[in-house]
């Protein structure tokens, strides 16, 4: 499970509050083209999104095993965390309607701090989109949250992902044990970020 940063930053009531009613009032047109939050009526989309392995294998903290019932429970646990001011579970569509992406932003307004996880459609993979989509999504997610601290895990045979964390800056913070929902525990590379070092690099 989604586990805030190593770093304990001081926040005030005032910021966390704050936090959290820019979680409840995110505007994800202003994220990009075909965001929304996951609703129940996604259930089905979601569950064949994530049946593709390429899609779903390198990702720790998913619903597993993958059923109706399951994704459906985590877009219900989504929302409700998204009420509390700590979750954003967004779905990315094409034109034709099809899931091809989702982000799952998790929130800690006490920590002042967020994670982003997320995965892209096969047929989008390999070609930049990545990358340059979670560009986009880390600087949205310190302006239009307003966080000040960010932090990513990667499985340790995810090369594409950590390269793509070191060429965002992030800062390399060791290894952590990422749990699973179902309790067990996969060793990962942990980086951070702060907000003042993102805007240092891409402004």
């Amino acid at each position: 499970m989604s586990a805030p940063p190593d770093t304990v930053l001081e926040v005030s009531p005032q910021e966390a509050e704050a936090i959290r009613a820019a979680v409840l009032a995110a505007d994800l047109s202003t994220l990009g083209p075909g965001r929304s939050l996951a609703g129940p009526t996604d259930t089905a989309d979601l569950l064949a999104f994530l049946l593709d392995p390429e899609v779903s294998d390198a990702i720790y903290d998913l619903p597993r095993p993958f059923t109706l019932e399951s994704v459906g429970r985590w877009i219900a646990q989504s929302e409700a965390l998204r009420q509390e001011g700590r979750r954003l579970l967004i779905l990315t569509r094409d034109e034709t309607g099809t899931i091809v992406g989702y982000s799952c932003v998790s929130v800690w307004p006490d920590r002042s701090a967020a994670e982003l996880a997320g995965a892209l459609a096969r047929s989008r993979q390999s070609g930049g989109q990545g990358g340059a989509g979670a560009l986009h999504t880390f600087g949205w997610i310190f302006q239009a949250l307003g966080v000040r601290t960010m932090c990513l895990t990667a499985a340790l045979d995810n090369v594409r992902s950590a390269k793509l964390i070191d060429a965002a800056g992030f800062v390399r913070m060791g290894k952590r044990e990422a749990v699973r929902p179902d309790g067990t525990t996969r060793t990962s590379h942990y980086w951070e970020v702060t907000r003042d070092q993102w805007r240092e690099r891409w402004g």
